[in-house]
C-alpha cells in the first residue's frame, strides 16, 4: 500500500512524460479553491527535495511578513503591502491618494485587527461609518460623510492589499470580495451654452485670458495639458499640437509630468482661426518665452493653476454665467462635438480616453439626446407626408432668441501693458508707463496733458514708441549673441 504524505507537506506525482511533479498548496482563492505551485524533476528523490525547498521558501515568506509567534494585523499587512508592492509601481498624485487612504482612514480604523480574522460584515460596516461621518477635514463646509467616490477608492486599496495577501497564502479568501459599495455617480456637468460662451469670451478678452480659455473650449483639453504648453509644442504650419506633459502641484510645487494614461498622449490639429489667434498672441507676448502661457511674476515658469481658477471664477461671474470648474470647459467642448456630429471614436481621441466607452459613460445624456433628435427627424419626414403642419412650429421652438449684446465688464484697474493715468490738479492729467527692459530693469515714462482725452492719446503714442524701442533693443541683443 502506498504511504500517505502527512497534510501540509503537499503531494508527489509521476508524470506521464516521465519526470516527477511536485504540488504544494499556497492559498485558496474567493471561491475556495487551492492555489498551488510545482516543481519538476527527473526522480522521485529530486523532486521531494525540490518539493521541500519550495515548501521553506513559501513558509520564509509568511515570516517576513510577520507570520511567526504574534498574528500579523491587518494594519501592518496594509503598510507592508503598499511601501513593498502598491508604492513603486504608483504616480505620485496617487501615491498621496493611497497614503490618505491607508495611514488617515484604515489604519486607524481597522489596523488592530488580525489579518486572518477580518471579516466582510466589520468591511461593510466601516464602509457605511465613512459614508455617515467618516470626514476628517473641513466638515463644516461639506459635511460628515466622504463621498460616494472617496469610499470606493479606500474600498479598492482594502481588495488590491487582500488579494495580494490571499494570493500569499496568508488569508483564505479575500473578505472585501462581498461587499456592497456605495454607487458610482460622476460629478454634475455644468456646461456652456451658445449666448455663454459668447459672454465668457468677450469677458475673457477684456481680462487677458482670451488665449487660453479659447483653446480650453476649441479642443477640450485638460488645465494641466494647456499650462504645460510651450511653443515648441505647435506646428504653426499644420496647426498640430503635441499634447505630451501636464503641470501638476504636487508638495506645494509646480511639476512637470507624464500623463496618466497613453491614450492622453496625442496629437490634435487647431481650426485655422484658432491658430491664427495663438500666432496673434506670441506676437504680442511682451517678454517672449517658451511658455505657451507663461507667467507673469516668475521668470521661464508657467502660470500657476491656482491663478487660471482665480481668473475662471472672475470671468464667470463678470460674464454673467452660471459658476463652473475649468474641466467643464472640456465637457462643453465635448458636447457641441457630439451635438454638432463628431462620431464618439473621434471625440475619444480627440479628449484623451482610454476607450470610447469612457467617453459613453461621460456623455451618456448627451447621445440619448442625439438619438430622441435622430427619432424626431425620422417622425417630422413620415409627418410631413401626412401633412400633420407640426414640423414648423417645432422649427420655431428650437430657435433661440436673440438678446441684447453683451458689454464686458471693465474694472477699476486698467489692463497690463496699458499704463496708469492720474489727475494732479483741476488742469493737469499725468500719464505713466513703466515698461521692464531687456536687462530686467524698470524705467517709467511720463507725459502730461491738460484733460484726460489727450492724455489717454499721448499715453498710448508713449507706449507704442516704448514698444519699438523695446523691440530693437530685443533685435541688437540676439545679433550681439548671435553675430552672422
Amino acid at each position: 500500500m502506498r504511504k500517505r504524505r502527512k497534510q501540509g507537506e503537499g503531494r508527489v506525482h509521476l508524470r506521464k512524460d516521465g519526470r516527477w511533479e511536485g504540488r504544494y498548496v499556497i492559498g485558496y482563492d474567493a471561491k475556495g479553491l487551492p492555489k498551488t505551485k510545482n516543481v519538476l524533476a527527473k526522480s522521485k528523490s529530486e523532486c521531494l527535495e525540490k518539493l521541500k525547498q519550495l515548501r521553506e521558501s513559501c513558509k520564509m515568506g509568511k515570516e517576513e511578513h510577520g507570520i511567526g509567534k504574534e498574528p500579523l494585523t491587518f494594519g501592518a499587512w496594509l503598510d507592508y503591502w503598499y511601501q513593498n508592492h502598491s508604492r513603486p509601481g504608483l504616480r505620485i498624485t496617487t501615491q498621496k491618494n493611497y497614503e490618505n487612504g491607508i495611514y488617515r482612514h484604515l489604519i486607524p480604523a481597522l489596523g488592530q485587527i488580525s489579518l486572518d480574522k477580518l471579516t466582510t460584515g466589520e468591511l461593510q460596516q466601516y464602509y457605511t461609518d465613512l459614508k455617515d461621518h467618516g470626514r476628517l477635514l473641513r466638515a463644516e463646509l461639506y459635511g460628515e460623510g466622504l463621498s460616494n467616490r472617496t469610499v470606493r477608492g479606500i474600498h479598492a486599496i482594502c481588495q488590491a492589499a487582500l488579494e495580494r495577501a490571499e494570493g500569499e497564502g496568508l488569508i483564505f479568501g479575500n473578505p472585501a470580495l462581498g461587499c456592497k459599495l456605495p454607487p458610482k455617480k460622476g460629478r454634475e456637468q455644468n456646461t456652456l451654452t451658445q449666448e455663454e460662451i459668447q459672454r465668457f469670451l468677450i469677458q475673457a478678452r477684456e481680462e487677458g485670458c482670451y488665449e487660453l480659455f479659447l483653446l480650453a473650449l476649441s479642443t477640450g483639453m485638460r488645465r494641466g495639458e494647456i499650462l504645460a504648453l510651450q511653443w515648441d509644442d505647435l506646428n504653426p504650419r499644420t496647426g498640430a499640437l503635441q499634447i505630451a506633459k501636464q503641470l501638476q502641484r504636487i508638495g506645494g510645487r509646480l511639476v512637470l509630468t507624464e500623463p496618466k494614461t497613453r491614450a492622453a498622449i496625442r496629437t490634435v490639429i487647431l481650426p485655422r482661426p484658432v491658430l491664427k489667434v495663438l500666432e496673434d498672441y506670441r506676437r504680442r507676448m511682451e517678454f517672449p518665452s517658451r511658455w505657451m502661457f507663461p507667467s507673469p511674476v516668475k521668470e521661464d515658469a508657467p502660470l500657476d493653476p491656482a491663478s487660471v481658477r482665480k481668473r475662471l471664477k472672475r470671468v464667470l461671474e463678470r460674464a454673467q454665467c452660471d459658476r463652473a470648474r475649468f474641466h467643464d470647459l472640456r465637457h462643453t467642448f465635448a458636447t457641441m462635438a457630439l451635438e454638432h456630429g463628431m462620431d464618439v471614436k473621434t471625440l475619444s481621441t480627440i479628449i484623451g480616453h482610454v476607450s470610447s466607452s469612457t467617453t459613453l459613460d461621460i456623455y451618456t445624456h448627451i447621445t440619448d439626446e442625439m438619438r430622441t433628435s435622430a427619432a424626431l427627424k425620422i417622425d417630422r419626414e413620415i409627418g410631413r407626408a401626412a401633412n400633420t403642419g407640426m414640423e414648423e412650429a417645432t422649427i420655431q421652438e428650437a430657435v433661440p432668441k436673440r438678446t441684447p449684446s453683451f458689454q464686458p465688464y471693465k474694472g477699476k484697474r486698467r489692463k497690463p501693458g496699458t499704463g496708469c493715468i492720474s489727475q494732479i490738479n483741476d488742469h493737469l492729467w499725468e500719464g505713466r508707463y513703466s515698461p521692464v527692459w531687456p536687462d530686467r530693469v524698470n524705467r517709467p515714462r511720463n507725459i502730461y496733458a491738460h484733460d484726460r482725452e489727450t492724455c489717454e492719446q499721448r499715453l498710448a503714442e508713449l507706449i507704442a514708441q516704448t514698444k519699438a524701442e523695446i523691440a530693437a533693443e530685443k533685435a541688437r541683443r540676439t545679433r550681439d549673441r548671435h553675430p552672422a
